[in-house]
C-alpha cells in the first residue's frame, strides 16, 4: 500500500518529471519514487566506498614484492 504525501519542487522539476512520466509511461509519483530510491542506492554505494577506502588509509595495501616480481616475470615472458 502506498502512502500520500505532498512536496514542492520547482517548475523546471515539475516539468522534467512530467516528461519523464511520459517517456517512462509511468505515473509523476512513480518518477519521484524511482528517483529519491535511486539516489538512495548511490548515497549508500558512496558510503561504503568511503568505509573501504578508510580502511585501505590503515591496512598496508601495497602489492607483496614477491607477487610483483612473479607478475614482472610472467609479463616479460609473453613479450
Amino acid at each position: 500500500m502506498n502512502a500520500k504525501t505532498a512536496i514542492s519542487v520547482p517548475p523546471d522539476i515539475l516539468k522534467l518529471s512530467e516528461k519523464l512520466a511520459k517517456k517512462l509511461k509511468m505515473s509523476r509519483s512513480a518518477v519521484f519514487a524511482k528517483a529519491v530510491k535511486k539516489l538512495g542506492e548511490e548515497y549508500d554505494e558512496q558510503e561504503f566506498i568511503a568505509r573501504v577506502n578508510a580502511v585501505c588509509e590503515e591496512v598496508d595495501t601495497s602489492v607483496d614484492p614477491v607477487l610483483k616480481a612473479y607478475q614482472a616475470r610472467k609479463l616479460r615472458e609473453r613479450e
